[in-house]
């Protein structure tokens, strides 16, 4: 049974998302604060992490920090309503998604399943090369070797570069990223795009331990590349 964990401190809402998820077969794992929340992390491992930004003690930020530390897991942050500031800020940090309150059951779910399948292992591509230098993916470890060195990656980043890299010299644009990467076809949410190629390319770079080694180009108005 996979497992889910939730942070959330208000106990209604709480409540409603263990029985929810409960009742879609998922083993729910619950805290109430950041710091209870941490230690479930570290000790049951769990698939998934709900997490709400409001929380007393060790906010929501701070576990979204010590989780990215530690682990790749995806994270579905929960942001109040009209606060594009907090959503901004939770995809540069790195979280996967995020869904405002109020939200709805059948959307909460939607986004459970999809980040979920996104983060299932990745089939092929392991022995494959690209680029004068190289650039090996490895799907088992969820990582890219570029120029000899290996960049972990969070499951979208992988995704988000398999897709370039498959595509290598042609153009994808931002919704055909969302709808293939994101499973969002409907184009909302467009910065989260734009966020993650930030922290790929920082990742590709800091890598190979040189600020021009760049294999992805940004193409004004349009998407996305990979050079090769």
């Amino acid at each position: 049974m996979t497992r889910v964990l939730v942070v959330e401190d208000d106990p209604d809402l709480a409540l409603a998302l263990r029985t929810l998820l409960t009742r879609a077969g998922y083993e729910v794992l619950h805290a109430d604060n950041g710091r209870d929340g941490l230690r479930l992390l570290f000790a049951e491992r769990p698939a998934l992490l709900l997490l709400d930004i409001g929380l007393p003690g060790l906010d929501g930020w701070q576990v979204l920090e010590r989780t990215r530390d530690i682990s790749d897991l995806p994270v579905l942050l929960l942001t109040a309503r009209g606060a594009e500031s907090d959503r901004v800020r939770g995809l540069r940090a790195g979280a996967d998604d995020y869904l405002p309150k109020p939200f709805g059951n059948d959307e909460l779910l939607a986004r459970v399943e999809a980040l979920l399948r996104r983060s299932a292992p990745a089939a092929g591509w392991a022995g494959d090369s690209f680029g004068e230098d190289g650039l090996r993916l490895v799907p088992e470890r969820r990582s890219a070797v570029w120029q000899g060195q290996e960049a972990r990656l969070s499951d979208i980043e992988y995704r988000l570069l398999q897709l370039l890299v498959r595509n290598r010299g042609r153009v994808i644009t931002t919704d055909q990223l969302l709808d293939r990467v994101w499973d969002d076809p409907e184009g909302t949410g467009r910065e989260r795009v734009k966020f993650a190629v930030m922290r790929l390319r920082r990742k590709l770079r800091q890598a190979a331990g040189d600020e021009a080694a760049d294999p992805l180009e940004a193409v004004r108005g349009l998407g996305y590349r990979y050079r090769g």
